[in-house]
């Protein structure tokens, strides 16, 4: 998917515990409607959701679904899913890195 990467690929984690490679946003989980601005404004954008588990995106999924978006996706099992996978985090915090 992110070869041909026709999604806004949102980090809904707190606190920052690193993300996937093209992320283009991060959105604490709890502050999604705080935050509309962040998102694509037409509700049909597909988007996808991660966090280190799951859970927080699911969260953030089921809001973002209640608020009118229409193609909302969780990476299910997030970034922990993701290295075990083999794939690595970056950690774009000064002098920080990630597995």
């Amino acid at each position: 998917m992110l070869r041909k990467k026709d999604f806004r690929l949102i980090n809904v984690h707190i606190p920052y515990e690193g993300e996937l490679l093209r992320t283009d946003a991060f959105i604490p989980y709890n502050e999604v409607e705080k935050r509309l601005d962040k998102l694509p404004q037409s509700r049909d954008a597909k988007i996808v959701l991660y966090c280190m588990s799951g859970r927080m995106s699911a969260i953030a999924a089921e809001t973002m679904v209640r608020l009118g978006y229409r193609n909302v996706w969780n990476l299910k099992e997030g970034m922990r899913e993701w290295q075990k996978k083999g794939f690595p985090l970056l950690d774009k915090r000064q002098g920080g890195k990630s597995g």
